[in-house]
């Protein structure tokens, strides 16, 4: 295990690394996209892209999909962090790990965090190429990012999990759909290591234990920005369905090509709520 001494100081050399890298010009607000869902970027007036290989004690995404990328600029009338791909407990990788360029986030003065994933739905009302805000979620990773002796100066021992996800925010996005006429579903995002996707047996079980779609992210970046006291927004498309009785065989290519359909409209979704809401 890396003591607490190593994770903090990793944590200060890699944020003076990108301060230096962006030139102290530092954003309020990141975002992370997940498997397909890179085309937000374009929308982005970037001032400055990273590759991850570039960045001291950064991961590197080894998923097909994942750019891997810190891109910084303006996205609207916000200047932004975006993460152009992200890291995975099922690449190997230890929860610590998983989770690092959020508390690298923090130590760089993110205030809220936009979240996104590509996922399979349980929902029986729910339909390929859906966008569901994600109102809450289901840890069911076999392991926990907070594992382990507490780092006060990251966050307190115990951490409320009640509003992971941002009411504010939540009500923002329906006011968004609602006045731009999109389709927009809400739901309970259960999150799994992977990298199988599930059988019918655990789909029916996610469904009845309260979750509405799975993937195999986010919950432990959720977990770490709430431990930091960042605000969250979470996001998912739903790019196949395990709707109990017809559960339909996944593939990474469809999921790919489910999520890119649905990308204009998170996409909107996204750069609408940045531009409105007031950063903390």
């Amino acid at each position: 295990m890396v003591n607490e001494i190593n994770w903090l100081e990793r944590i200060q050399e890699t944020s003076e690394y990108i301060r230096k890298r962006v030139n102290n010009k530092l954003p309020k607000t990141a975002i992370i996209l997940g498997s397909g869902l890179g085309a937000v970027v374009e929308r982005i007036k970037t001032e400055v892209e990273i590759p991850y290989g570039e960045i001291p004690n950064f991961p590197v995404s080894t998923v097909q999909g994942h750019k891997g990328c810190l891109i910084f600029g303006t996205l609207g009338n916000k200047y932004v962090m975006a993460m152009q791909g992200r890291f995975h407990y099922y690449e190997g990788y230890t929860m610590q790990e998983v989770t690092f360029p959020i508390r690298v986030m923090k130590a760089l003065g993110i205030k809220t965090l936009f979240v996104s994933n590509a996922s399979g739905g349980m929902n029986p009302n729910f339909k390929v190429g859906d966008v569901m805000v994600i109102t809450d979620h289901i840890n069911v990773f076999p392991d926990h990012p907070l594992h382990g002796k507490n780092i006060d100066e990251l966050g307190p021992r115990f951490p409320a999990m009640v509003d992971a996800y941002s009411p504010r925010l939540i009500k923002m996005a329906r006011e968004i759909a609602k006045e731009k006429g999109i389709r927009l579903v809400e739901g309970v995002y259960v999150g799994t290591q992977g990298p199988t996707f599930e059988t019918p047996a655990e789909y029916r079980y996610f469904w009845r234990i309260g979750g509405d779609a799975v993937g195999m992210s986010t919950v432990p970046e959720v977990i770490v920005a709430r431990h930091g006291d960042i605000e969250v927004f979470g996001i998912s498309i739903i790019t196949d369905l395990g709707v109990e009785g017809a559960v339909e065989r996944a593939s990474h290519e469809e999921v790919q090509r489910a999520a890119a359909a649905a990308q204009p409209i998170m996409a909107m979704l996204i750069q609408e709520m940045i531009n409105r809401f007031e950063e903390l």
